[in-house]
């Protein structure tokens, strides 16, 4: 998922700066890994690419009171803040749209989430044995709740794209 969502911010970064506009990359998780200067012009992709190589995966839970309160102090300007996400739990999501909504008073956001097939596909899956019948009913609890918080993000202001992970590129470009 990480490197999808790298290789998408990547390609969006490129489109950006070959248009004339500007770009940085920050990544977190239980704090702020990377936060990249902005760069303008084609030729300043390898520094993105560069801040690019630093972001992996972390062991710890994402910190979005943190990260996104230190990402809104950096920015001067109003800017297209592109956030790559997905919702574990209930309460992580509720700190997510908290800070979200600080960020939205000033800024343009769009949340990435990639479609999760094995997850659709579990509460889809015809049971065959009862243990397919409560995975079916926990994978349709967390789309469930996925959906929820995608339509408050929506109604907060957000935009959000959910695309599976081959096309999310593409469509965020």
């Amino acid at each position: 998922r990480i490197d999808r969502a790298i290789s998408a911010a990547l390609l969006t970064g490129y489109v950006a700066l070959k248009a004339g506009d500007r770009a940085s990359l920050f990544a977190f998780a239980g704090r702020p890994q990377v936060a990249s200067p902005t760069v303008t012009g084609a030729r300043a992709f390898s520094a993105l690419q560069r801040a690019a190589a630093d972001i992996d995966y972390a062991p710890e839970e994402s910190n979005y009171t943190l990260a996104l309160t230190t990402l809104a102090a950096q920015l001067h300007h109003r800017s297209l803040i592109i956030v790559f996400t997905d919702f574990a739990d209930p309460t992580s999501a509720e700190l997510m749209l908290r800070s979200a909504g600080r960020l939205l008073d000033r800024h343009l956001v769009l949340f990435v989430v990639l479609r999760d097939a094995e997850l659709t596909a579990l509460a889809q899956k015809r049971p065959e044995e009862p243990g397919d019948v409560s995975r079916a009913v926990a994978a349709s609890a967390l789309l469930r709740e996925r959906a929820i918080v995608i339509a408050r993000l929506q109604r907060m202001g957000a935009h959000v794209l959910e695309a599976a992970h081959d096309e999310v590129g593409t469509r965020l470009v």
